[in-house]
C-alpha cells in the first residue's frame, strides 16, 4: 500500500479521542445522609472527582465513527493501485498502449510464478482501457520486432478490449524504439491536446539507455514488476552436417545477485529422438551465443531428421520454449532471384531467359523467383541463397548496404556487367561488393585463357571463340579487391571472385544478353550456374529465416505453415 493509504489508516488512531472525552466528564459527588451535619452551617461543595465511563453505549457508537471515517478514507487509495490514466483537468486523452509481445515475455512475472510477463501486460492493457471514457481515442502497437500497428487511433473501445484480449505471444525479437516511433506518429493527427504512450514490456533490449518521445507526447512506463533479468539459454538452430549436428545455443545475463553454480550450470544439451536420448554433452551456460557439435549414432544416420530434436536438459530456465529445436538437413529448394532487364535478355529462339532456361535444364531443384528491382530490405533477402544481378547500373546506398550484410551472412551474389553497368548513375555503384570502375570497351578478345581458367575446366571447352562485341573493363581498387579466377586472352578479368564474411561474390565481366556474346549459350554457362548454385547450398543459403520476416509467396492460393517434426499446426 502507498504512503496516502497509511496515513487514512492513521486515522483510526483517533478512536482515543472519545475514551478521554468520557473519562474527562465530571459528575457531582454523591449525597450520603448524616445526622450531624444539622448542626454545622451549609457550605458549597468544592471538591469532585473523576468517574469512569458511564454510557458505554454512547462511547462505542462514537468510536465505531472515528475508525468507519479511517476505513473510508483509505479505500480510494486502495483500489487506484490498478493502472489508470489521471486526467488533467478532466479532458478527453488520446493513448497509444504498446503491447510487446516478443518472446522474453515468455518468461514469468517471478521465478515460481504462474503467471507470464505477457500475460500481466495484457491485463494491464486490459485495466487502462477499463479507465477510458466517451470522446477518449485508443491505438494499439505490438513491439515484437519489427514493430507493427495492430489497431489505428479509434474512439471504438470495444475494438480495442477484443484485440487486446486475442492478442497472441510470439517468438519474436523486440523493436521497442521502432513501436514508440509508430505509437507517436499515431496520436500525431489527432485533435486531443492529452496525448500519452504506454509502454508495457520487460525493456529486455534497451538496457540503461532510456525511451524517448517527440515533444508533444508523454511517455509512460509502467510495470516495474516485468523487468530484472533472469537467467535463461535457448537453442536458435540445430542443423545436421553429415554425421554431425551443430547447434547454436544463445544465453543471457542472470541477475546481478545470482548465485554461482546455480541450477543452470547444471544444463546439459542433447540430440533426442522421441523420448531416447542419442547423444548428450554439458553445457557451460556463457553470457552469448556458441556452436556446439553433437555426433549421431550410427543407428541414427540414415534417418530422416525430422524425427530428431535438440534439447536443453537439467536445470531449468526462464523460458522453457526456447530450450527445444528441430534438426534440419542443410539442403531442399534454394531460393534464386534473379534481376534482369526484359529487353535485354531475352532469347531470339524464343523462350525465358537463357538463366531460367540453364536452370530448367540442370534440374537441379531450385526455386526461381523473378524481381524486378534489387532488393534493399533483409525480409526480402533472407529467403534467398542465391541472388543473380544482370547489369543493372550500379546499386543505391540502402542496396549495397543490405547487400553486402546480406552476403557477410552466407550469400551468394552473381553480378554481370555490361553497358547498362557501366552506365551508372551518380551515387550509384557495386563497392564494397565490387570497389572499381567499371567501363564498357566495344572491342573483345576471342575468348578465355584455358591456362588461366580455375573454375571451367573441361566445361570450358567452346570459350575460347565467344564472339563478345564487348565486354566490361575495370579499375580496380587495391584495398579489398576481388580474386581473378578466369582470364581473357588478353590477361583481363573475365570472371572473379570474393569473399566476404560467410558469403560470396561472383562478378563476370559479359552480361547474359545473347545480342552482346553467345556466353549464355554456351556449355560453360550453365557449369557456372550449378557451381553458384551448389556453392550457395553449401553455405547454407537454404537454411532459415529470421522471426518475423516476411515470407513472398506469390501464385499461391492457400499456404499451410506447419512445425517440422511434432505436428502442431501454426498459423501462416
Amino acid at each position: 500500500m502507498s504512503f496516502l493509504t497509511w496515513a487514512a489508516l492513521g486515522v483510526a488512531a483517533l478512536v482515543v479521542a472519545p475514551l478521554i472525552a468520557h473519562l474527562l466528564r465530571r459528575r457531582p459527588p454523591d449525597e450520603l445522609p448524616f445526622a450531624g451535619t444539622k448542626l454545622v452551617p451549609a457550605r458549597t461543595a468544592v471538591a469532585q472527582r473523576r468517574t469512569a465511563i458511564e454510557d458505554r453505549a454512547l462511547f462505542a457508537i462514537r468510536a465505531s465513527s472515528v475508525l468507519a471515517l479511517a476505513v473510508l478514507g483509505a479505500t480510494p487509495f486502495v483500489t487506484c493501485e490498478r493502472l489508470s490514466i489521471a486526467r488533467e483537468g478532466g479532458a478527453s486523452v488520446a493513448l497509444t498502449i504498446i503491447l510487446d509481445d516478443s518472446m522474453s515475455m515468455r518468461a514469468k512475472v517471478q521465478p515460481g510464478s504462474p503467471t507470464t510477463r505477457f500475460a500481466r501486460a495484457k491485463e494491464a492493457a486490459t485495466e487502462l482501457l477499463a479507465g477510458l471514457q466517451e470522446g477518449d481515442a485508443v491505438a494499439i502497437v505490438l513491439a515484437g520486432g519489427p514493430a507493427r500497428v495492430a489497431l489505428a487511433a479509434t474512439t471504438n473501445l470495444d475494438a480495442a478490449r477484443e484485440l487486446v484480449t486475442a492478442a497472441g505471444q510470439t517468438d519474436r525479437g523486440t523493436d521497442l524504439v521502432g513501436a514508440v516511433q509508430l505509437a507517436s506518429e499515431l496520436l500525431g493527427d489527432l485533435q486531443h491536446v492529452d496525448k500519452r504512450v504506454v509502454v508495457l514490456s520487460d525493456l529486455a533490449d534497451r538496457g540503461t539507455e532510456p525511451l524517448t518521445a517527440p515533444e508533444g507526447v508523454k511517455l509512460w512506463v509502467p510495470l516495474e514488476e516485468l523487468r530484472g533479468a533472469q537467467e535463461n539459454c535457448g537453442v536458435v538452430f540445430a542443423d545436421r552436417v553429415g554425421d554431425r549436428v551443430a547447434a547454436r545455443v544463445a544465453c543471457g545475463p542472470g541477475p546481478e545477485d545470482a548465485e554461482q553454480g546455480g541450477a543452470i550450470d547444471k544444463r546439459r544439451i542433447a540430440i533426442l529422438r522421441g523420448d531416447e536420448v542419442l547423444e548428450e554433452l554439458p553445457l557451460a551456460p556463457d553470457v552469448g551465443a556458441k556452436d556446439l557439435f553433437l555426433r549421431l549414432p550410427q543407428s541414427a544416420q540414415g534417418q530422416d531428421t525430422a524425427r530428431l530434436f535438440v534439447t536443453l536438459r537439467g536445470g531449468a530456465d526462464a523460458i522453457d520454449a526456447d530450450d527445444r529445436a528441430p534438426v534440419v538437413a542443410i539442403g531442399g529448394r534454394l531460393q534464386v532471384g534473379v534481376v534482369s532487364d526484359p529487353a535485354s535478355s531475352h532469347v531470339a529462339t524464343g523462350g525465358p531467359p537463357a538463366v531460367e532456361q540453364a536452370f530448367k535444364a540442370l534440374a537441379l531443384g531450385v526455386q526461381l523467383r523473378p524481381l524486378s528491382a534489387v532488393p534493399d530490405q533483409p525480409s526480402e533477402l533472407s529467403s534467398l541463397g542465391l541472388l543473380i544481378v544482370d547489369d543493372v547500373p550500379g546499386f543505391t546506398p540502402s542496396q549495397r548496404r543490405e547487400l553486402a550484410e546480406w552476403v557477410e551472412g552466407g550469400g551468394v551474389l552473381f553480378i554481370t556487367l555490361g553497358p547498362g553497368a557501366a552506365a551508372a548513375p551518380l551515387g550509384s555503384s557495386f563497392a564494397p561488393m565490387l570497389p572499381a570502375i567499371v567501363r564498357w570497351s566495344r572491342s573483345a578478345p576471342a575468348g578465355i585463357d584455358r591456362e588461366r581458367d580455375e573454375i571451367f575446366g573441361e566445361a570450358g571447352v567452346g570459350l575460347e571463340e565467344l564472339s563478345a562485341k564487348g565486354r566490361a573493363e575495370l579499375d580496380l581498387e587495391e584495398e579489398g579487391a576481388p580474386k581473378r579466377v578466369v582470364a581473357w586472352k588478353d590477361g583481363a578479368s573475365f570472371l572473379l571472385e570474393k569473399r566476404m564474411g560467410r558469403g560470396l561474390v561472383i562478378i563476370s565481366t559479359l552480361p547474359f544478353d545473347t545480342e552482346v556474346s553467345d556466353f549464355a549459350l554456351r556449355p560453360g554457362f550453365l557449369h557456372l550456374m550449378k557451381r553458384a548454385a551448389d556453392t550457395a547450398r553449401t553455405l547454407g543459403g537454404v537454411a532459415r529465416t529470421t522471426v518475423g520476416a516476411t515470407w513472398s509467396l506469390d501464385g499461391y492460393e492457400d499456404v499451410a505453415v506447419s512445425r517440422i517434426g511434432d505436428g502442431d499446426r501454426l498459423e501462416p
